[in-house]
C-alpha cells in the first residue's frame, strides 16, 4: 500500500484524493486535534473477551499507546457511521457485528469526540487493514487500565468502564401511548400498533432523561400489544441501523409482545423480567394502576408525552 507521507504527528492515509475532514484543529492555546469535523471512535464490548484495542504505530499522533480505532470524521457524516467506518478500515470489524449501546461526547466547542459503545453480537477477529496499527487485541476490561493508553482513552475510561455494566430498556404500554393521539387509531389498532413500532426503531434517549452519564442511549425496547392490536404482522424494521453506503451499525432493537389476555399483567411481567435481569427498566404509561404495579416490581415510568416527545424529536 503507497503511504502519502504526514505532516508530523499526522496519521498516514492510503494515497489517493483526501478527505476534507483530514486536518488539524488548533485551538486558540495551541491544541491540536485531528478531524476538521470531528472524530470518532468505536469502543467494541464483548463479554466474553473485553474490550478491542488498538495498539498505535509509533510515528502516529501518541505513538505506541493503547486506544480506540477511530479517526476524523467527513463532512456530513454521523459519529455511529463515522466509528463503525473507521473501525473497519483500521481493525476490520464485520459490517452489523455490533449493536450501539450508547454514546459519549467529548465537545470542546471547537473540536468534538464521540465514542460509540457498542455490544457485539457476532464474535469476530479484528484484522489489522492499514499501517496505523501495530497490534489489535481482545483486552479483559480488568486488564485494559494496565496498558500505556491513549491520554483521551485514559481519561474517559473509568467512567465508560462504569456504564459498560448499565442496560436501560424502555417497555411500551402500546394501547396507551397509540390512544393518546386522536389519528383514527380505532379504526386499525393493528395498524396504528405497527407505526408505533416503526417509530420507535430508530429511538435514541438523552443520558440526562433517564439519569445515566453518557451522552445519549438506545435502549431495548418492549412493545406490548393487546386485544385486535395484536394482529399487526412480523417485521424486519424492528431494529434500526444508521447507515451510508454499505456500513449499517444496529441501533435500537424493538422486540413486540402479543399479551395473551391482559396488556398490564404482560408489562408488569415482562418489566419484572427485566429488573431481575439487572437492567435499568423504564415502562411509559400514563395509567395510574399501572405506574404503581410497574414501580412495585422495582421499574421507573416515564410519562407518554415524555416517548411522543423523543418520536416527533
Amino acid at each position: 500500500m503507497t503511504i502519502v507521507p504526514p505532516a508530523p504527528g499526522e496519521p498516514r492515509r492510503p494515497a489517493g484524493p483526501r478527505n476534507p475532514g483530514d486536518a488539524w484543529v488548533v485551538a486558540p492555546t495551541g491544541e491540536k486535534y485531528w478531524g476538521r469535523f470531528g472524530a470518532a471512535g468505536l469502543l467494541a464490548f464483548d463479554p466474553n473477551r473485553g474490550v478491542l484495542l488498538q495498539h498505535r504505530v509509533a510515528w502516529s499522533h501518541f505513538g505506541g499507546t493503547w486506544g480506540l480505532p477511530g479517526g476524523a470524521l467527513h463532512e456530513g457524516e454521523s459519529a455511529i457511521v463515522g466509528a463503525l467506518r473507521e473501525a473497519q478500515e483500521e481493525a476490520g470489524v464485520p459490517d452489523g457485528a455490533a449493536r450501539a449501546r450508547f454514546t459519549s461526547v467529548l465537545d470542546l466547542g471547537i473540536w468534538s469526540y464521540t465514542t460509540v459503545i457498542a455490544d457485539v453480537h457476532e464474535p469476530f477477529e479484528p484484522v489489522i487493514s492499514d499501517p496505523e496499527s501495530v497490534a489489535l487485541e481482545w483486552v479483559p476490561i480488568d486488564e485494559v487500565a494496565d496498558r500505556p493508553l491513549h491520554p483521551g482513552f485514559e481519561a474517559s475510561w473509568p467512567e465508560l468502564r462504569e456504564l459498560l455494566t448499565v442496560r436501560p430498556s424502555v417497555v411500551v404500554d402500546a394501547a396507551n401511548v397509540v390512544g393518546s393521539v386522536p389519528d383514527g387509531w380505532w379504526k386499525d389498532r393493528a395498524g396504528a400498533a405497527a407505526r408505533l413500532r416503526s417509530d420507535l426503531a430508530d429511538l435514541s434517549v438523552p443520558a440526562e432523561d433517564l439519569g445515566l452519564g453518557g451522552t445519549r442511549w438506545f435502549p431495548e425496547v418492549s412493545l406490548i400489544v393487546e386485544g385486535k392490536a395484536r394482529a399487526l404482522g412480523d417485521s424486519e424494521d424492528g431494529v434500526a441501523v444508521a447507515a451510508t453506503g454499505a456500513l449499517t451499525i444496529p441501533t435500537a432493537a424493538v422486540a413486540v409482545i402479543r399479551a395473551p389476555a391482559s396488556g398490564d399483567d404482560a408489562i408488569v411481567e415482562d418489566a419484572a423480567r427485566r429488573v431481575a435481569d439487572g437492567q435499568t427498566v423504564f415502562v411509559v404509561t400514563s395509567d395510574r394502576e399501572l405506574r404503581v404495579r410497574a414501580e412495585g416490581v422495582g421499574a421507573k415510568v416515564a410519562s407518554v408525552r415524555w416517548l411522543r416527545g423523543l418520536i416527533n424529536g
